[in-house]
């Protein structure tokens, strides 16, 4: 699952956000938030959904079984 870790950190550059400002949007404190982008933890399923809508992209893509991201 690290292609989730590396989207997911793709994703959030791509707009410009910090670790603690994502971490503050998911509702998580910062360290479990790191551990999302470090592939030592992984979100629950209500989590991957709200990043995914967050995001605009797929869970497929989220979670590199597919390329596109819609």
């Amino acid at each position: 699952m690290e292609k989730f870790s590396e989207r997911l950190r793709e994703l959030r550059k791509e707009r410009g956000l910090k670790q603690k400002e994502m971490a503050e949007i998911c509702g998580l404190k910062i360290r479990s938030y790191q551990q999302y982008e470090y592939a030592e933890n992984y979100p629950t399923v209500p989590g991957l959904v709200f990043l995914a809508d967050y995001f605009g992209v797929s869970l497929d893509y989220l979670m590199g079984r597919k390329d596109e991201r819609t």
